[in-house]
């Protein structure tokens, strides 16, 4: 019993460390009332969990440079998230700093290199 007790040990821990970075980038701190956002180092430190390099790769979500999806759409999935998928942002960001996030994401460009 103790030899599958260990040998799960592994794929719970990674379970629960998911759990809590999820839980983390979802309960992220609102940002200032007066819109200004460093998106760059939103993503590094919220974003970049899921979407890898910034935005420019695929991870657990989908690669967001290029994405083929319209700003109303992108606006609506930062906002509201997608259960299951992603947390919702709007108790952390308002619209104008969601707009902000999205023309981050309209420049993305491959890295130099």
């Amino acid at each position: 019993m103790l030899k599958l007790h260990l040998k799960s040990y592994p794929a719970a821990l990674g379970v629960s460390l998911l759990c809590v970075v999820l839980a983390q980038a979802q309960a992220a701190a609102p940002a200032p009332d007066n819109g200004s956002l460093d998106v760059e180092q939103l993503f590094a430190g919220t974003c970049g969990f899921c979407h890898s390099d910034g935005g420019r790769a695929a991870g657990r979500g989908p690669q967001l440079m290029n994405s083929p999806r319209d700003d109303e759409f992108l606006h609506n999935r930062i906002k509201t998230g997608k259960q299951g998928a992603m947390p919702a942002f709007g108790e952390s960001f308002n619209d104008a700093q969601i707009d902000q996030i999205i023309k981050y994401i309209r420049a993305l460009k491959p890295r130099a290199g």
